[in-house]
């Protein structure tokens, strides 16, 4: 899925339009993909595995910090950039990748609300990936209503007791660090702060692992605090502002995933490419029928479509421009809708051999569905949008 290996159609070509040094971060990160996750991503998936040292191996090329300054060990690239890489990654596994933004994620919040010493004290070995991070928003109970959990954090001196529990966390139980968001206060988003725990701590416990329809090269757990003790040390930025730091933290996350879905997209339109030029019916290649080539051409047009509409967002957000929250919103929205729709119809490209586990193509339409989902539903992006055009 390299650029190059095939010869991609310029109208396609994700290096249009960028630096020399993105695209030499582009290739770097293709190759990657090519080498180190594509021919895992089966096996990733059907066994479960967390591919910890294949990550790692990613940290070195710098994908551990992308957008964290480099005195604690980040790279200090910007959010374009960011989304750049993970949409190469994405080519490789979709999945591994999707965790890959969440730790990211992670480490960018430490290291923009974290003080000097905890920015010190966690994001080296963070951004080196030879520690994991793992966000904690969602409750059993407060999904895309986040402002109405439960987990509490009450003070006693210099430490807060901590009980509740979160759902869907990724990388749950296998990873090293848990941003959490917990009540320090008052009913509503005023009354949230945010607390960094370190695996290991008394009352820290996990969830069975979850069984997915996809995502299987991350774990998913609950996690469970039972009067954990952390001291207020850990606590990013001051009391009651733990909702505003989710909240940024996710207006990345949704370009980021919205990054991974393009990625997957991307290589989901040369499969069925492929496929249709291999592929014979009635004495002829699939490529000489017209409905399908209609298919593609739509394909084609759907992704570039989102791939400008998510580098737009990223460069939204790194300008800090007042409208980058609802442009992360839309393209989020709008890539993850799309993109689904791309790698699902790659699949019926396919015929019954999409179906089948041995064709890449499904692995892609199982990974990508979530997307939707995760970082705030598709619906709350339709909110956020509405809520800003009716307000202005």
């Amino acid at each position: 899925l390299a650029l190059g290996r095939r010869g991609i159609a310029s109208c396609i070509d994700p290096s249009v339009g960028l630096t020399e040094d993105q695209k030499e971060f582009q290739k770097v990160a293709l190759d990657f993909a090519t080498k180190e996750m594509a021919p895992y991503m089966a096996e990733w998936d059907e066994k479960e595995i967390f591919p910890v040292e294949t990550m790692r191996k990613a940290a070195q090329l710098g994908f551990g910090g992308i957008y964290v300054k480099p005195d604690v060990g980040g790279s200090g690239l910007s959010r374009l950039d960011t989304s750049i890489i993970f949409e190469a990654l994405s080519t490789g596994c979709t999945s591994t990748t999707a965790y890959m933004s969440i730790h990211n994620m992670c480490v960018w919040m430490i290291d923009t609300f974290g003080n000097e010493e905890q920015r010190r004290r966690f994001c080296p070995s963070l951004c080196s990936m030879e520690k994991f991070a793992s966000y904690c928003l969602t409750e059993p109970g407060s999904g895309s209503d986040a402002a109405s959990l439960l987990t509490s954090a009450q003070r006693k001196g210099d430490t807060y007791v901590l009980n509740g529990s979160k759902a869907f966390i990724s990388g749950g139980g296998d990873t090293d660090v848990y941003v959490v968001m917990c009540r320090t206060g008052g009913p509503g988003p005023k009354g949230i702060s945010c607390l960094v725990l370190e695996k290991g701590t008394p009352g820290l416990s996990f969830g069975k692992k979850e069984r997915k329809v996809g995502w299987n090269s991350q774990p998913t757990r609950a996690v469970i605090f039972e009067d954990c003790v952390v001291p207020v040390g850990n606590r990013l930025g001051a009391e009651g502002q733990g909702f505003s730091i989710a909240m940024q933290g996710l207006n990345g996350g949704r370009i980021n995933i919205a990054s991974c879905s393009l990625g997957a997209a991307h290589a989901s339109v040369l499969l069925a490419q492929e496929h249709l030029t291999v592929r014979k019916q009635f004495g002829e290649p699939l490529a000489n029928n017209q409905y399908l080539q209609f298919g593609l051409a739509e394909m084609a047009t759907r992704l570039v479509a989102a791939r400008l509409m998510v580098r737009n967002a990223a460069r939204a957000l790194q300008e800090g421009r007042e409208d980058a929250a609802v442009l992360c919103s839309m393209a989020k929205l709008f890539a993850t809708d799309e993109c689904f729709l791309i790698c699902n119809q790659a699949l019926q490209m396919h015929g019954g051999y999409g179906y089948l586990k041995d064709y890449a193509v499904q692995q892609f339409v199982r990974d990508i569905r979530v997307h939707q989902i995760l970082e705030g539903t598709n619906e709350v992006m339709r909110m956020i949008v509405a809520r800003n055009l009716l307000q202005g």
